[in-house]
């Protein structure tokens, strides 16, 4: 069961969560799916300040409740430690696998390193403006969880590049690490909150950046294109890659 100290906090956190869940499913409708070849891309990259409500109210939430939510008992695990790349990893290994996403292979590297980099520089600093003390040490960086939002990227990630499909999945594996978060004292509920928020809000950015990657890097004046996809081929037991310009 969870403790929380005072009634404003017990209702904040519960418009935090339900505010989560609605992010799970709000900015793509369902039919842009795993089915789908091509997702649309160009409402992601406009600037609306709509956009900051969801991460910022979260994020807002979860440093309003400090030290509010935790299990009880004696769990330990670091398995948190290792899975929380996988969503990161998705992103990039189910291109590779052939399956199509809202934008180029290269423009999906800088998506990545670009909400990774955001996510890194919020989640710092946040850690070291609220100074919140850990469940388990005497440690001030307890909000937000880094963890979490290092998998909730992730997962935004492979939601928008392939659909709601496989971001559902990506879902799956970012709540979990955010779970191991509690179960091993590392965090509290609020820190998760607030670490769901970031995740969002730094992808986020990434998208309202890449317009300028593209001029930074000349991509938006067209040329060459090159495709690489690896192959196997099981009959005569050989690795063949096909490259495309």
């Amino acid at each position: 069961m969870y403790k929380l100290q005072k009634p404003m906090h017990r209702f904040l956190l519960a418009v935090g969560f339900w505010l989560l869940a609605i992010s799970l499913v709000a900015a793509q409708p369902l039919e842009h799916a795993i089915a789908s070849d091509s997702l649309p891309v160009g409402n992601q990259e406009q600037f609306k300040p709509i956009q900051l409500a969801v991460p910022v109210t979260l994020i807002a939430v979860g440093a309003l409740c400090k030290h509010n939510g935790r299990i009880p008992g004696n769990g330990h695990t670091n398995v948190d430690d290792y899975i929380q790349y996988i969503p990161a990893a998705a992103n990039i290994g189910l291109g590779l696998c052939g399956v199509r996403g809202a934008h180029p292979w290269r423009e999906r590297i800088a998506l990545t390193a670009t909400a990774y980099a955001v996510m890194l520089g919020l989640s710092q600093g946040l850690k070291y403006t609220i100074r919140e003390q850990r469940p388990d040490s005497d440690a001030l960086t307890s909000f937000p969880s880094g963890h979490t939002a290092t998998a909730f990227t992730g997962a935004e990630l492979v939601r928008r590049e392939y659909g709601n499909g496989y971001g559902l999945a990506a879902y799956g594996i970012a709540t979990t690490i955010a779970f191991l978060r509690l179960y091993n004292h590392r965090h509290w509920f609020n820190d998760l909150i607030g670490g769901v928020g970031v995740g969002l809000l730094s992808v986020q950015a990434a998208y309202w950046l890449l317009p300028l990657e593209r001029r930074l890097f000349g991509w938006d004046k067209g040329g060459p294109a090159i495709t690489v996809v690896p192959g196997y081929d099981g009959h005569n037991a050989t690795l063949a890659t096909s490259i495309t310009f």
